[in-house]
C-alpha cells in the first residue's frame, strides 16, 4: 500500500463514551470539499454509502437553523431518510448539525472540521450520541462501511471537479 492510500483510509475513533469520529484526507483544497457537503448539486454524487443506492431527495437550506434533508432510495424501491438542522456554519472550516434517522434513532449533533495542508484536506467529523447505547448501537450497524464507501467515492469526485 502507499502512502497516498494510507493518507486517503477512513479512520474511526471513539473519543469519549457518546462519540464517535471519523478523519479522512482529501487530495483536493478545504473549498472543494466543503463545497462538496454543502451544495446540493455535489452531495447525490457521493453521499450514498453501499453501491445500489441514489439520493433523489437532496434539500440544503445553509444558514444557522437552516434545515436539511436527504432521501436515499434502493433500487427495490426502499427508502431511506435523514434530516436535520445545521447550527454553525464557518465556512470553509466548520459545520455544526444536528442529524436524525427517524423516531427510531437518537439525535445526534454533528460537528465537520477541515483543516487544509499542503493542498490537501484533513475532514474530521464528530458524531456526539446522547449516550453510550446509542452511541454503540450506531456503531453495529454498517454506518463505519457505509461512510467509507461514500468518502472512497467523494475522493474521486474530487478529481473531477479540481
Amino acid at each position: 500500500m502507499t502512502t497516498a492510500n494510507k493518507a486517503s483510509a477512513t479512520t474511526f475513533t471513539t473519543p469519549s463514551d457518546r462519540e464517535i469520529a471519523f478523519t479522512r484526507v482529501f487530495d483536493a483544497p478545504r473549498r472543494l470539499v466543503w463545497e462538496a457537503h454543502t451544495d446540493p448539486e455535489h452531495v447525490p454524487h457521493w453521499m450514498l454509502g453501499p453501491s445500489g443506492w441514489t439520493m433523489p431527495v437532496c434539500e440544503i437550506d445553509l444558514r444557522p437553523g437552516g434545515e436539511w434533508h436527504f432521501v436515499w432510495r434502493r433500487a427495490d424501491g426502499t427508502e431511506l431518510g435523514m434530516r436535520g438542522v445545521y447550527r454553525e456554519i464557518d465556512p470553509p472550516e466548520r459545520l455544526v448539525n444536528t442529524e436524525c434517522w427517524g423516531a427510531e434513532w437518537p439525535e445526534t449533533v454533528n460537528t465537520m472540521v477541515l483543516t487544509e495542508e499542503g493542498g490537501r484536506t484533513r475532514l474530521t467529523s464528530t458524531m456526539l450520541y446522547p449516550s453510550k447505547e446509542a452511541r454503540d448501537a450506531a456503531l453495529q450497524t454498517g454506518m463505519k462501511d457505509g461512510a467509507s464507501v461514500s468518502f472512497d467515492r467523494l475522493d474521486q469526485y474530487l478529481r473531477k471537479l479540481a
